[in-house]
């Protein structure tokens, strides 16, 4: 079915028949599903009716191959025009194998890892039926209060647009229509959505055009040039205007100047949420500020179902302007093969075979490890096999490893820390005890980790937050760990014993009385379903910690937002002098977070050496060539991040103090060296000046070469 083939349909639609095809319904209102379509309670108060059921476009949270299948079978009995339902999902790190959560994926600095991760992702649901996954998340994030930071890939919109394209890549693949162990990628929330006032979820978003653009809009950029199929609109505002109902965002920029042809959805609820914010009097209007603004499909609220009919009848929006947006959705389900084959790659017994496999589970293992960040190693780390461990904490025999936006993983099938640490030692070699809660404890359980601590050779004390304490609507304004976790600590270092922390979290934490208190801390943050065994590997040596910060750790929460390519102010700190008042600085604290991004520890060290650019000189017409020798110096094999960043000294508008352009990870054995090369191009030295135009300076720059942005060496060169 061609172009001209979907506008002859959509002639032959009602105007009903089209306003349903905007609307996304959650499972429970379609007939086939376990509710059996039984439109009541809080359901029926929206106003559907079993009309707008059998005409809409597309199914919310529906979930197995064969729950599936009866919707779309059911669906088509009753659709005068047989139009096939799209099912769209939340699999975000995961279908049912839980990979680890996407601020990991983002510190594994694998992006090869993390496309191979969404091409799982996509294959475990495709075969359960869903056509449309509502991921990647691209929000960049400079405030760890904010809950969803643990659904972005970081704080730098370079690295955010390699995970972007990659994931993108990895769900969708090259040809949609044939391949069906692929889906359709929602690059989300446009825009500007992570960086909300305070840190506090949903809340108001007020920056420059220039800085959206500078910093926010890239990853976004990035995901639709690699392809996905949809944008789903964010909750926030964008210059006073919510972004669900911002016709210069979503036309303007999005349709018109990036030429955006795919599907636009909003987020739950986010179009009748006009109301609330103040831009619109009622649902009608939130109808026709969404619609004008280009949304194509309502998610979970009815105000296109129940005012686009008058708007159109009133002569208040063209019938065109629905035409348009029901095109482009039929468009995607012709993509996806579904007029010719509605239930696409639905398949019960592949189902079974495939969702959760070996092969899955060894993946989500080894990027589990790539993805946890060695902080602190006083020579503790590895273990070795003949010392007895004492296993204490809340999440020494915890499940609740998956993190939020595991939406169909189950804790039943996550591995748990003592379960890993099982499979490396004897029992005779591990003494387990919970030692308290993650927010409370008992006297008897603080009594039973120590008696547990005095019978270890060393401590491994797995700590952190549970997954509802980050995540949508996880924000918090006190990022450290809770106080039971701080006593355990407090208690377990009175013994004098070697302590090792294994953290859990969604978030970069205030690290003030772990660090301090602990002879090496791994962050392992939500490592998902192979979390255990991954974690086991790492602390035995199996494999070697590659991680490196995606995201800063801030010294204390009065830092945030904290992030490394920060501006220089007109009265820099000078770190030579610190007896000088009158410069950028608290008084208190320091400037500079506790562990920045980029950083991360091995169990061999690296020596780069031999830096060698090109020239001193670079021109539009020939780039920069800067190759280098990276060697293993240590006695185990290992992988190095090498990092390139470039500073412009002097530019139109005030220039970041550092910019990474370009990363790779090395694998090294022992003793081994190889070079390195990376290619600096004019373009990598553009920006947008106070007009908004794109380009570069001519003049003065620094490149900076390290294995994080502090951890460098710096060699000037020019423009010309």
């Amino acid at each position: 079915m061609d172009k001209e083939l979907l506008k002859n349909l959509i002639k032959q639609m009602t105007i009903d028949e089209k306003i349903a095809q905007l609307m996304q319904l959650a499972t429970p209102f379609f007939k086939g599903s376990s509710h059996e379509g039984q439109i009541t309670g809080p359901m029926e108060k929206l106003g559907i009716t079993n009309y707008m059921v059998q005409n809409t476009g597309s199914v919310l949270g529906a979930s197995g191959a064969k729950e599936i299948r009866k919707i779309q079978e059911e669906h088509l009995k009753e659709n005068r025009l047989g139009i096939p339902l799209l099912f769209m999902s939340d699999v975000v790190h995961g279908y049912k194998t839980i990979f680890p959560v996407p601020l990991a994926i983002g510190s594994s600095w694998d992006v090869n890892l993390a496309k191979k991760s969404a091409e799982i992702a996509a294959r475990e649901a495709a075969v359960s039926g869903i056509h449309v996954t509502f991921a990647p998340m691209v929000d960049l994030v400079r405030d760890p209060r904010w809950g969803r930071v643990m659904e972005s890939t970081g704080e730098d919109s370079y690295l955010n647009s390699e995970f972007a394209r990659a994931q993108v890549q990895g769900f969708q693949g090259t040809d949609l229509t044939n391949d069906l162990d692929r889906v359709a990628a929602c690059v989300k929330h446009f825009a500007a959505y992570g960086a909300p006032e305070g840190g506090r979820d949903y809340n108001t978003v007020n920056m420059s055009e220039r800085q959206m653009r500078e910093s926010y809009l890239p990853a976004y950029k990035a995901a639709l040039d690699a392809g996905s199929e949809l944008v789903m609109t964010a909750f926030n505002t964008v210059d006073g205007i919510p972004a669900t109902g911002n016709k210069k965002l979503m036309r303007d920029l999005l349709r018109d100047e990036w030429n955006f042809d795919g599907v636009v959805i909003s987020d739950w609820g986010a179009v009748k949420e006009l109301i609330p914010h103040g831009v619109a009097k009622d649902a009608t209007e939130a109808a026709r500020k969404a619609i004008e603004a280009g949304v194509d499909i309502e998610m979970m609220t009815t105000c296109y179902a129940n005012g686009l009919r008058s708007l159109v009848e009133n002569s208040e929006i063209e019938e065109s302007i629905l035409d348009e947006a029901v095109l482009r959705i039929l468009q995607l389900k012709q993509k996806l093969g579904l007029f010719e084959n509605p239930y696409r790659g639905a398949d019960v017994k592949r189902e079974q075979e495939i969702v959760m496999c070996g092969q899955h589970r060894q993946i989500a293992r080894e990027l589990a490890a790539k993805s946890s960040v060695l902080l602190k190693n006083e020579g503790i780390l590895p273990l070795k096999k003949n010392q007895t461990v004492g296993l204490i904490g809340p999440f020494a025999e915890s499940n609740d490893i998956l993190g939020q936006w595991s939406w169909l993983g189950a804790k039943d099938d996550a591995v748990t820390v003592r379960q890993g640490l099982h499979k490396k030692v004897t029992n005779t070699k591990l003494k387990v005890a919970k030692g308290c809660g993650v927010e409370a404890g008992t006297e008897a359980e603080l009594e039973e980790a120590l008696e547990a601590a005095k019978q270890s050779d060393v401590i491994v004390l797995a700590l952190g937050e549970d997954s509802e304490m980050s995540g949508e609507a996880g924000s918090r304004s006190v990022i450290q760990l809770p106080e039971v976790q701080l006593k355990l600590i407090e208690k377990i270092h009175e013994l004098d014993k070697p302590i090792i922390v294994v953290l859990f979290n969604g978030r970069p934490l205030d690290l003030h009385g772990v660090f301090d208190k602990s002879n090496a801390v791994l962050e392992a943050w939500f490592p998902g379903t192979e979390g255990g065994n991954a974690i086991a590997d790492l602390l035995y040596g199996d494999v070697n910690p590659s991680g490196k910060l995606a995201m800063s750790i801030p010294y204390s929460v009065g830092q945030v937002p904290v992030y490394y390519n920060y501006f220089n102010t007109g009265r820099p700190k000078d770190a030579h002098d610190a007896q000088i008042r009158y410069v950028s600085q608290y008084l208190d604290i320091p400037n500079e977070p506790l562990y920045p991004f980029g950083f991360g520890l091995s169990y061999t060290t690296f020596s780069l050496r031999d830096i060698r650019p090109s020239s001193n000189t670079l021109t539009a017409e020939q780039g920069l060539t800067i190759s280098m020798i990276l060697e293993n110096t240590g006695d185990v094999a290992g992988e190095e991040v090498v990092q390139l960043y470039v500073q412009d000294l002097v530019g139109e508008v005030v220039r970041p103090v550092k910019e990474l352009k370009g990363f790779k990870k090395v694998f090294l054995q022992p003793g081994e060296a190889k070079e390195v090369v990376f290619e600096l191009a004019e373009d990598a030295l553009r920006y947008h000046h106070t007009d908004l135009q794109f380009k570069s300076d001519k003049g003065e720059f620094i490149a900076y070469i390290g294995n994080s942005c502090n951890n460098v060496t710096s060699f000037p060169f020019e423009l010309n």
